[in-house]
This record gives C-alpha cells, structure tokens and sequence, in this order.
C-alpha cells in the first residue's frame, strides 16, 4: 500500500502536466454527456415498473380510461351580481361566459383528451322531457345571457351530484375545468398555455391552475433552474470562506476545482449511463460539493501548518497527503458506505442518487490525492514563495496577543470547554440524546408534491384556493373486482344440445365468440342467437335457440355483477359513509349513475333518486346513459363485462398522512361490512401512490441505515485495531443522528423524502471529523506519550482543520436558503445543522470521552 502510494504521489508531483491532462480530458468528455440531461418528477417513478401497486394502478388508467388531469379554476370571493341581485358568484353571465371561452380554448390545446374534458360547456344535463321521456341536452350550449337562463343552470347543476361541487362548488364562488391530457409530461407546456391565455380572459374573479401532474412537472422546470443557480452559488460561497481561512487565491483554486470536476463527471456519468435526472439526483451536485472538499481542506490545514520559507513545497505536500492518507481513505471509504447503503433500498431513484454519491466520493478522494500535490508542486517558485511568507506572516499574526482570528478564538475557548468541564459535556449531552430519542417517537411521515413549493408559490395558492372551494382536486381510486370464475360462452354453447342442422351455425357463432374481447363472449354469443331467431328456421331449432337465449340471458344477469341492485347497494352504503368522513370531500361510482337517470326516467322528483329494484331497471339506466353525448363516461366507473367497477374519491388534501388515514377508514368500513362474496377491493391513484413509496422510503432508509450504521462500526473496528477508538468514533454520528431526528421530531417538521436522505450524509459526515479526530490523537500521543500533551495539541491544527470544515459546509450552503423550492431549503438547514452538531460533538464529547476512558484508549496512560 505504502509503495502504492509513493508511486501515486511522485507521479502527481513530477507529472503534474499529465494529471491536469487526463483530469481535463474526462471532465470535458463528462460535461460533453449532460447535453443528454432529461429531467423526470414523477412520484411513480419513486416506485420499479413491476411494483404491484405501480402496475395495478396503470392497469386501472387503461381499464378505466382515466388520465391524469390538470385543474382550472375560476374563484368569484364575493357573491352579489353587479346589476342583478337574482344571480351571484360563479353564476353571472360574464362568468360563464369566460368560462366557456376558455373552454374552447383548453379543447383545441395539442396534448389534452378533448372528449373527456368536464367543464360546463362539454357535459350533459340530465332532465326528464316535456313528455316524459329521458332528455340528453348540453348543460352550457352557449353562455346563457340572461339572469333568468343563469339562474335554471345553477338549478340544474344542483340537481346533478356527478357535477355538484366537482364543477360548481356548493358556495356558488367556484368553478373549476377538469383538463385531462394524454403525457403527463406535458402538463406544464400545457399549463403555460392556459396561463397565457387567462392573462386575455376579462371577467371578475382569480383564476388558478392546479393538480398533482402540474406540481410534479412545474417542479421539474424550477428544479432544472434550481440545479444551475444553487450548486455554482454554494460553490462561490464555499471558494469566499476558503479565502477567509487560507488568504490565498492560488491555494483556494485547487479545492474548488476538485469540487466542480468531481461534479461533473460525476453527473455526466449518470446522465451519460441513461439515468434521468429525478429530484434526488438533482441533489446530487449539492450533496457532493461539501464532501469534495472536506479532504481539500484537511490537506490544506495541515499544508499551511507546517510549510515554513525555504522548504520544498512538494516534499511538504507528499509527506502531508501520506500522513493524511489513512484517515482520508477511510472517511472516503465510511462516508461512500453510508451512502452505497441506499441502493438497498426499493426505491429506484434513491438507488440511483446513493450510487452516484458514493461514487463521487470515492472520485473526489482519488482527484484530491492526485490533483492537489500536482497542483502546489507546479505552483510557480515566485508564487510559492510569496505563499508560504503569506501563511508564515499569517501563523505569527495569529500568536500575537490581541490579534488571534475569530476560529484560533473559537477553537481556543472550545479547548477550554473541553478540558475543564467534562463532567457537564457528558451530562448535558447525554439529557440531548435522551430528549432527541423522545422526540424521534413524533415524527410524522408524510409528503406531498404540491408542498415542495414554497407558501406563497402560485401552486401553492392554487392548491389552497380550490381545495377550500371544491371538494378536492386530489384523486384516489378503490377498484372493485368481481373475482368469480367468469362463465365460458363456448361451454354454454357446446352443452346446449342443439339440433344437428344448427352444427354450421355453431362453428360460426364459436369463430365470432373467439374473435370477440373477453368482456364481450357471452354478449357476442347474445347478439348471434338474436340474429338467428330471425332468419328461416324450423320450430325444434327455434325452440333450441330460444331455450337458449334464456340460459344465456340468465347466466348475463349473473355475470353482469355490477348491474346487480343488491351489490350496487353496497357501494351505495360505502359511499354514504364515506361522505361523512371530513377527508374525503366527495365520492363519485356507477351508483350515482344509475340513480340520476332512474330519477328522470321515472318522475323527475328526489322520492326516484334511488336505485333501481332489479337488474331490468338498471341496465335500462345504463342503456338510457349510453345514449348521451358523453357515453364513454359510463366507462370510466364500469367496465363493459361490469365485473369490476371504480368508485373515484375527491380529496382536499394530497398529504401522505391523510391518504393513510382514508385507506384505514375503507379498511375498518369492510371489516364491519364485509363485500358480498367473491368480490374483493384494491387501491389506485396518485395519491395512493405516494403512500406506497413513501412507506417503502421509510422501510428502506431505516434498513439502509443500520446496515450502514454496522458496516462503519466494523470499519472503525478495523482502521483503529480497537474496539474502544470504534465505539468512540460512532459517538458523535450517533450522537448527531439522535438530535438532528429528534428535533425533526420536536418542532412538527414532516419526515419527507429530502430528510429521509440526510440520514446517509449525516452518516458519513459526523464520522469523517471523528477519524480525523481520534487518528490524529493516536499518532500525537505516540510522540508525546501525555494525555495532557495530547489532547492540548488536539486543539491546534487539527480541530481548526474540523472547525474549517464545518464552516465551509455549514456556511456554504446558505444559498439554499433562498430557493423557491422547499427541498432544497430543507437539504441547506439540516446541512448546516448537521455539520454544527456533529463539530461541537467530536469537540466536546470524544476528548471528555477519551479523558473517562483513557486506561483503555491511552495504553499505558
């Protein structure tokens, strides 16, 4: 290992011009790749393709026609008419004429499922005729002009549940367009396209534009800006403290190099591989910068402590990065595990974003070890003299009284902390940890991709605006499967006896069967006895075919699960108690439906707002409904063979925690009511999504972090040949964890993807200053040979080099602070947290530590 090194290091400072070569040539080549960059927030993607919630709910979109859908709303704050007191809020001509207009506009957007578009303008109502029949009629033709024509709209829209509170909202102050579109993709092209328009749109009220396809898309605009605004503004920040501590633009130059290059290649190789770019690894540049330099500055620290005038700065730098080496190599090495850990986890861009971290970090630690060296040895001897005077100037500035910096004073009153008061650290920290393990029993999981937007973001008002208005603009899907065996068209045909001067008939009719969809055999084979019932046949085979007819007809009744009174009046319960459930803002099936039409088909009077009494009365709704202009809706609740059927739940809240909470709800509403037998129930929707892999992420970071926590116990094990040094060294990464998670925990903030994350930062970071720490403390007190002595020269260039460390990352990432999106501001303060907490913990704690177990830690003490 050692000849290894030698090797490394006298290539680095007498080839330096082949180090920048090749450190060029593939950073060029890595930038070259991000021209491929393609950016993905789609919160499904958090789950793998086979996953069975994932497939089951593509499933149901395909089975049901259902797409994702953009929100537009019209909100009227006040009601009152400007000249016409009959008439108020949402329902004044200008109103819903603005309404229609924009309408018209949504249709003709390339993207958007144009028949299946729910506004007033493109949906049916449904009202009894003159004479009593069933009448089809569009609800808002044309913008009604008059008070009088307003006023019978509102009356008709109150009479249709499928639309109450969906389109209008019941405070008459609402209105809202469902846009659904063929790409999710393309939710925020088309979202612009409608915002530029309603700048034209002249009518009284605010619009908004919402959904969960908007957000996640919106997101993937800003997170794109975000990633070319943040990373080179923390950079800029983390090259001015470098500055601060070294005084010396030359020295500084090379850390940050080692920064960008290890940042570029290493998103170039992500985005070169295939991978797209998800709101994980678009943290990937953030993560990695700090970690970067973290041995930049170690190297740096102890470079400027002992390079003097006079002294080769290249035999300086290579006995520093071989006195440095093995506790650099095994924090690159703990800090990459923490991080590699993820990749166990289930969730595929939390795999990909720990891979390519630990990937850098292994790159940066192998950039530092052969740029740096290669680096200050070319540094010209003009410059290198004027450097090392500089840092020798500085040194002795420093040891004048009255003129010491703010980090020799911090560190100095750090030291006496630490050494006089070791007793109170221990005592203090240890009423921290057991308040933070309290506080880690409250926290809440939970996530929503509308709450990654800051409160004030135009999503966020949105969301809030049509939430308070309508009854929920978030979607969930409980899907109900007959699971019954489905009966066989060919066998019903086959045992049916029939007369022999039928047998080319029969093989025909099994050829149609065949051809026809699963869904449809027994209808098919429905229509083909029809048809024969009409042509020229004897009276046996007339009598067969009738016969059956009535088996086949039967057995549909049977098998139309769906068109069953009784089963409909289940879902009818569910329904009625899920209204009462203040999460759910409204629910919508096949059952409301069926009562609609029954009631116009009947008298037009709420006592025939009911189901129908058998299966006759039912399908003759559905066939009624079938002749609307709107029929495929029929679909998007049954389907055809009506043995599985989706009842659509509108929720005010997209929030993880709330879903789980409706998912317990159905669950205890099954218990006490069970399905008829046979049928059985599962979930779909964005919304339930999110839990799913929110769930996973929970599951999986915790597994991820006990592996990992063991593997870097095992490793300190081994670099230290102790047990005690690898207990110590896990104090302060346990220590830090248990606060940073409790107070996680005490001030309410929600566990969220971003912060699940942090674990592995944590979890590399807090161990990197606690190596350096206690691999320093060993090599010392083996030339001193005193405590005392050792833990006194603890405080000189060793703790400054933690103390600047800590600085840099702590301080260089306030630039996240001032993003617009909330997991980037969340990454900045758990960062700087993080960093600060884990600083004071190798400070205070491991010398007090080390004091109390000196007779184990100092051999011979």
């Amino acid at each position: 290992m050692k000849l290894a090194i030698d090797m490394l290091l006298h290539v680095s400072t007498h080839k330096g011009r082949w180090v920048y070569f090749f450190l060029a040539v593939i950073t060029a080549f890595a930038a070259f790749q991000m021209r491929l960059i393609q950016i993905d927030t789609d919160p499904e993607n958090m789950l793998a393709e086979s996953h069975r919630a994932r497939t089951f709910h593509n499933e149901v979109k395909q089975t049901f026609s259902m797409h994702d859908a953009i929100v537009v709303g019209l909100v009227v704050p006040e009601k009152g008419a400007k000249s016409d007191e009959a008439i108020s809020g949402i329902y004044t001509p200008d109103a819903l004429a603005a309404i229609h207009q924009v309408t018209d506009h949504v249709l003709a957007i390339e993207g958007v499922i144009s028949q299946d578009v729910m506004s007033f303008s493109t949906v049916d109502n449904i009202k009894q005729g003159s004479d009593g029949s069933l009448e089809f009629s569009w609800l808002m033709a044309s913008p009604p002009e008059t008070a009088s024509a307003s006023a019978e709209l509102q009356k008709s829209i109150e009479r249709l549940p499928l639309l109450y509170d969906t389109l209008a909202a019941s405070s008459g102050n609402a209105a809202a367009i469902y846009i659904p579109i063929a790409d999710k993709n393309e939710s925020y092209r088309i979202a612009q396209d409608i915002r530029a328009y309603l700048t034209n749109v002249d009518t009284a009220g605010q619009w908004h534009i919402t959904g969960l396809p908007v957000a996640e898309d919106q997101f993937g605009v800003e997170m794109f800006v975000q990633m070319a605004i943040a990373a080179p503004a923390a950079g800029a920040m983390i090259f001015i403290l470098l500055f601060l501590f070294f005084r010396n633009w030359s020295l500084i130059t090379a850390p940050m190099i080692v920064a960008m290059a290890t940042v570029i290649i290493t998103m170039g190789a992500l985005i070169g591989m295939g991978f797209t770019v998800h709101i994980m690894s678009s943290m990937i540049a953030i993560f990695l910068m700090p970690i970067a330099v973290v041995d930049s500055v170690h190297i740096l620290s102890e470079f400027s402590d002992r390079c003097k005038p006079g002294e080769n700065a290249g035999k300086v730098i290579t006995h520093v990065v071989e006195h440095l080496f093995k506790p650099m190599l095994f924090t690159s090495l703990t800090s990459s595990a923490g991080f590699f850990s993820l990749m166990l986890t289930p969730i595929p861009p939390v795999q990909i974003f720990g891979a390519y971290i630990g990937f850098g970090i292994l790159l940066a630690f192998l950039i530092t070890l052969t740029f740096i060296p290669a680096y200050i040895s070319r540094m010209s001897p003009a410059a290198l003299s004027k450097l090392q005077v500089a840092l020798h100037q500085n040194e002795e500035a420093d040891n004048n009284e009255g003129s010491t910096t703010l980090l020799k004073r911090t560190v100095t009153k750090l030291r006496y902390i630490a050494l006089n008061h070791r007793a109170l650290i221990i005592a203090v920290f240890g009423a921290i940890t057991l308040v933070s393990a309290w506080g880690i029993t409250q926290i809440n999981i939970n996530d929503n991709p509308v709450r990654w937007f800051k409160q004030d973001h135009e999503i966020r008002v949105a969301d809030r605006a049509l939430n308070a208005e309508f009854a929920g603009t978030y979607n969930a899907y409980l899907v109900i499967t007959d699971t019954n065996k489905s009966i066989d068209a060919i066998k019903v045909l086959n045992e049916a006896n029939l007369p022999s001067s039928l047998d080319e008939w029969v093989e025909q009719t099994q050829v149609s069967i065949n051809q026809s969809d699963d869904a449809n055999k027994m209808s098919e084979l429905a229509m083909r006895i029809d048809d024969a019932l009409f042509s020229n046949l004897d009276d046996d085979e007339l009598t067969a075919l009738d016969n059956l007819l009535q088996v086949v007809d039967a057995a549909n009744g049977n098998a139309n699960t769906f068109q069953q009174p009784a089963v409909l009046a289940h879902i009818e319960k569910l329904q009625a108690y899920l209204d009462t459930q203040p999460l759910i803002g409204k629910s919508q099936s096949l059952v409301d439906v069926v009562k609609v039409v029954n009631r116009e088909l009947r008298s037009g009077n709420e006592v025939d707002y009911a189901l129908p009494a058998n299966n006759r009365g039912v399908a003759q709704t559905l066939m009624q409904y079938q002749s609307s202009h709107r029929p495929q809706d029929l679909w998007h609740f049954v389907t055809p063979d009506y043995r599985q059927t989706l009842i659509w739940l509108q929720l005010t809240s997209g929030d993880n925690q709330d879903m789980t909470n409706v998912i317990s709800l159905v669950e205890d509403y099954f218990a006490n009511n069970p399905l008829p037998e046979g049928l059985s129930y599962d979930w779909a929707g964005k919304a339930y999504l999110n839990v799913v892999w929110q769930e996973n992420m929970v599951t999986g970071m915790l597994e991820s972090l006990l592996s990992a926590f063991v593997i870097v116990f095992v490793m300190m094990v081994l670099l230290f040949r102790s047990l005690v040094f690898g207990v110590l060294a896990m104090l302060p990464l346990t220590i830090t964890i248990t606060f940073i998670y409790g107070l996680i925990g005490i001030v309410g903030k929600d566990y969220d993807m971003p912060i699940a994350v942090l674990s592995a930062l944590t979890l590399g970071l807090s161990v990197d200053f606690a190596i350096h720490f206690l691999a320093r403390a060993r090599e010392i007190y083996k030339e001193t040979g005193s405590v005392p002595d050792t833990l006194d020269a603890m405080f000189d260039e060793p703790a400054s080099a933690i103390t600047r460390n800590a600085l840099v990352i702590a301080l260089g990432f306030t630039p996240l602070l001032l993003a617009p999106l909330v997991p980037y501001i969340t990454v900045g303060v758990f960062l700087a947290s993080i960093m600060a907490v884990s600083a004071l913990v190798t400070l205070l704690v491991l010398p007090a530590a080390m004091v109390f177990l000196k007779r184990w830690v100092f051999k011979g003490a």
